[in-house]
């Protein structure tokens, strides 16, 4: 796409454009990372990679979907809990629409009262061609618009369908339907994860199973535990400044004061430092000849590893009953031969148990970036996506499945789906234990497939405590559902979390999602805002992972749903980059560049795209400007997530953060001088810097990523059309200037110069204010004979002697410092004198001097500056204004 672009001749303004409340989002964003459960339970729902908080998205969808020609026609609010509208105590559609228009840079937060309020907005059509984890379109159904998401990915299908159905959904009979799963087989899953209570004679419930893998030495055969140490948990209660160990000669579980220092086992004569185990940096230590090796070459040279049991925790409600302390009735204990005997007899049974083997995805890993390139999972003995499980596992997923599949209701069937797989993240031989938190931790905490030396089993049911587990998962997707027939919000005020009453209008009422690639989207002008999370070169590849959950949840839903009925999911039709497919950077720009263009087809001529970024580094930048701008849009505001920016601003290296991005389509591009525009981006930094230091209370960085977004509007209007020396500048060159400006106060004294010579008469206030925006200094520019030290403040021109000497003086000498700016002021005055100037143009950077001249022209109205050099153009032709 190029040339003229579609725009509304007068397009709305919208809150989101003028001004963002970045530090409230991000006061919130902070607290609702590190509890997803209380702030939003639909998100925890089922595992979705690289979530954006949802209060994020409530708040771009708030000061999206309202615009300056809101008025009381086009929107209600209600009070949470009461579903009363405002407009009956006195608030009306008018106080509304004066919220929007106080909407500013420096004061945002008029509209921010209406964040915590039931706000519901006629009329307005969103899309999210991205959908991912639904999280966009969750936040903007809660406004009452009518949402369509698409992704590629049939989990993120899955998934977002379930998240937007669930506000649809009667709790009571979900409920029913576990419970129906639950009577049915519980116990039967239970009954293998039994263990003897170290504290009478009766049986506990096992919360955890510890096993280790081992392989042969290589050099005397011995079996070698792969213990990266023996620390098997922190004390709890009584004990929580102790830990338990594992003594490896003789298997016991006892407390210690510090497990880096050297232990005496009370159970046996041995003593060692539990600190110290066999493993590191991918290899093995043999304890009995000290022999070192590759683990992954003993794998593939032995087979495979075994596994070994060797601890255990556990729940026993009888001593819960009897009143007993915390510590007895919940601890740790060795592994038995009972508690070995029942994971070899769960074993056989799955071994025996053919009619359960089609509740598993007996089948082959597929090869990708993630499995060969990244992690190799194949050189550590997994092939198929069984091996990944111990046997007990399969057995109770197997038969926990097989009963999901057995219920009539459709959507009962589904949800039961959704919590199984969402459990299945901790039901691996990938899980480990986090023996500062005493709790079990998934298969993706690292966002990848990552061999385990040690592991934890999860109770596959589950017992009173304990995470991860069906019943566990269960209840935290009855939490999700509840949610989202009845919202609440929660915010900051006064420095005090609050928390809202419920809100009446429940998610997904009219929400559609759809199952394909987006670049297939057909609709022309009919989305009045695209809100997305778009991919990120290489960043995570979601398509690899989710197959993890794919084929389990293909079992049930191959026969029901399109795209269910593949060995995995889409690879190649993602626009990502993945270096196992060829899929180079150049790749996931053009693809990129064949999105843009889609969903600048679907908006409306007045529509509105707001996407998140991840920002990496300076090119990143330029990439992403070129991209939006190739494909008919302007960057019209930028705005950074919660992060550390102190980097963007003290020092010029790669950081990564993430921003969110608001961008239109455009009217028809303008030519300007880069000259010109540099003045205008140093302007807009400048007041955009000024009014956010005064009014807000924000870092550096935030505020540099905000000016940056300014910036980038000023550059967008002109795209393609940015003249330098008369070359056509490309989007990274001026985003390389950009970044100067905004990062370094890139400015020397021939730009501080220019400025002041486009000032028309500037006094010494114009020069102070420049020189703190720059690298320049005044007595430099004094030096320099630019700029007058003596009495009244003025300007040194071309023709001044002071200035002449100078000039002539370091021409003559030519030792280096000769300036672009003394270059021009020379050739000026020999043009002037009907003196040739070709030998001395031929000597120096000609397009330079070009620039420069054409700079000076601009700023003085003086055509000779682009005459004494043959140029063609005029001073019309190099700017417009």
């Amino acid at each position: 796409m190029s040339g003229p672009q579609k725009r509304a001749e007068s397009r709305t303004e919208l809150p989101i454009e003028r001004g963002f409340p970045v530090e409230r989002v991000n006061e919130i964003a902070e607290k609702e990372g590190r509890a997803k459960q209380y702030y939003r339970p639909i998100y925890t729902m089922h595992k979705w990679w690289a979530r954006r908080p949802g209060c994020l998205f409530r708040a771009i969808s708030l000061y999206s979907l309202l615009d300056d020609r809101t008025d009381a026609d086009d929107v209600e609010v209600y009070e949470p809990g009461e579903n009363r509208r405002l407009d009956d105590e006195g608030l009306d559609g008018a106080d509304i629409a004066e919220a929007i228009s106080e909407v500013d840079m420096g004061n945002p937060e008029s509209l921010w009262e209406f964040y915590s309020k039931d706000v519901r907005v006629k009329d307005k059509k969103i899309l999210d061609p991205f959908m991912g984890g639904g999280t966009s379109l969750v936040e903007a159904s809660r406004f009452g618009a009518e949402t369509a998401g698409v992704d590629l990915n049939p989990v993120a299908w899955f998934v977002t369908k379930k998240e937007l159905e669930a506000g649809q959904t009667d709790v009571g009979e979900l409920e029913a339907a576990y419970e129906r799963v639950r009577d049915d087989v519980a116990d039967e899953i239970r009954e293998y994860y039994r263990t003897p209570c170290p504290n009478g004679d009766h049986e506990a419930d096992v919360v955890n199973n510890f096993w280790v893998k081992e392989l042969d030495c290589v050099s005397c055969g011995h079996a070698t535990p792969l213990f990266k140490n023996y620390r098997v948990a922190k004390g709890r209660y009584e004990n929580d400044d102790q830990y338990h160990v594992h003594c490896p000669d003789c298997g016991g579980v006892t407390l210690v004061d510090d497990w880096r220092e050297q232990q005496e086992c009370p159970d046996c004569p041995n003593v060692w430092t539990p600190e110290e185990g066999t493993v590191g940096r991918g290899y093995y230590v043999c304890p009995e000849c000290g022999q070192k090796a590759s683990i992954a070459d003993a794998t593939a040279s032995q087979g495979s590893s075994d596994r070994r049991l060797y601890a255990v925790e556990y729940y026993c409600e009888v001593c819960d009953d009897e009143g007993r302390e915390k510590s007895v009735h919940k601890g740790y204990k060795r592994a038995d031969s009972f508690d070995t005997s029942l994971a070899d007899e769960a074993e056989r049974r799955w071994r025996d148990s053919d009619e359960l083997s089609e509740y598993v995805p007996d089948e082959a890993i597929p090869e990708g970036y993630e499995t060969v390139d990244r992690r190799p999972l194949f050189d550590h003995g997994y092939e198929e996506w069984t091996d990944m499980f111990l046997p007990r596992q399969l057995l109770g997923l197997s038969i926990l499945l097989r009963r999901i599949v057995e219920v009539d209701d459709r959507d009962a069937r589904e949800f039961l789906l959704l919590a199984f797989c969402d459990s299945l993240m901790f039901q691996n031989t990938f899980s480990i234990y986090n023996q500062q938190r005493n709790n079990v931790e998934g298969i993706f905490r690292m966002n990848s497939f990552v061999p385990q030396t040690d592991f934890v089993e999860n109770n596959v049911w589950g017992a009173k405590f304990g995470r991860g587990n069906f019943r566990n998962t269960w209840e935290k997707l009855l939490d999700g559902v509840e949610y989202a027939r009845a919202p609440t919000e929660r915010y900051v005020e006064d420095g005090e979390t609050r928390k809202t009453d419920e809100f009446a209008q429940a998610i997904g009422s009219d929400s559609e999602v759809s199952r394909g690639d987006m670049r297939a989207i057909t609709a022309e002008d009919e989305y009045d805002a695209v809100i997305t999370d778009p991919p990120y070169y290489d960043n995570i590849m979601y398509s690899e992972l989710s197959d993890y959950f794919y084929v389990w949840q293909k079992i049930l839903l191959g026969d029901e749903y399109p795209g269910f009925d593949r060995d995995k999911t889409p690879r190649a039709e993602s626009i990502v980059t993945n270096p196992y497919l060829d899929k180079t950077a150049e790749d996931f720009e053009h693809e990129m560049g064949q999105a843009l263009e889609v969903i600048n087809r679907a908006l409306k001529d007045d529509g509105m795209l707001a996407f998140t970024y991840h920002h990496s580094d300076e090119e990143s930048w330029g990439e992403l400007l070129e991209s939006l701008c190739e494909n008919g849009f302007e960057v019209t505001a930028a705005y950074p997530i919660n992060s550390d920016l102190s980097k963007f601003i003290e020092a010029r290296e790669a950081v990564s953060f993430d921003i969110v991005i608001v961008a239109r389509p455009v009217e028809e591009r303008t030519p300007i001088s880069w000259n010109s525009l540099r003045r205008r981006i140093h302007e807009t930094a400048r007041e955009t810097r000024e009014s956010l230091a005064e009014n807000r209370e924000l870092k550096s960085g935030d505020i540099g990523v905000i000016e940056m977004g300014k910036c980038f509007l000023e550059y967008s209007k002109h795209h393609g059309e940015v003249r330098r020396a008369g070359e056509e500048m490309e989007a990274k060159e001026v985003v390389d200037e950009i970044y100067g400006i905004v990062q370094e106060n890139r400015a020397d004294e021939q730009d501080v110069y220019l400025d002041l010579l486009g000032a028309g008469t500037p006094t010494h206030d114009d020069l102070s204010e420049l020189l703190g925006r720059s690298d320049a200094s005044e007595e430099q520019l004094e030096a320099m004979k630019l700029v007058s030290a003596d009495g009244d403040f003025g300007l040194y021109d071309w023709g001044d002697e002071r200035r002449q000497a100078y000039v002539r003086e370091r021409v003559e000498t030519d030792d280096g410092d000769l300036t672009d700016l003394d270059r021009a002021h020379f050739l000026r005055y020999r043009y002037e004198r009907d003196k040739s100037t070709a030998d001395y143009l031929d000597r120096w950077d000609a397009d330079a001097v070009q620039e420069l001249c054409e700079g000076l022209a601009e700023a003085t109205g003086d055509e000779t500056y682009l005459k004494m050099l043959g140029a063609d153009e005029s001073l019309a032709a190099l700017s417009d204004e």
